[in-house]
């Protein structure tokens, strides 16, 4: 999750505004104190345009984050 925020030029404060999170919170998402929750990394990935995996650590593709097909 670092490597995509500073790929942004993010900071913590930044991704945490976006997710509605303490700064504190997120920072421990990142480092792996805190388990991120579902919708956290949903809505990261969303963020972001990567795959769930790739937030998860499952890949190294950064794929594209699926678009619900209407």
């Amino acid at each position: 999750m670092k490597d995509l925020r500073d790929d942004r030029d993010w900071t913590q404060q930044d991704v945490a505004d976006r997710l509605s999170v303490s700064r504190r919170a997120y920072g421990a998402y990142e480092t792996g104190e805190r388990t991120v929750p579902v919708n956290v990394v949903i809505t990261l990935a969303k963020i972001y345009n990567v795959s769930t995996d790739y937030i998860l650590g499952l890949t190294d593709e950064r794929k594209p984050y699926p678009r619900a097909k209407r």
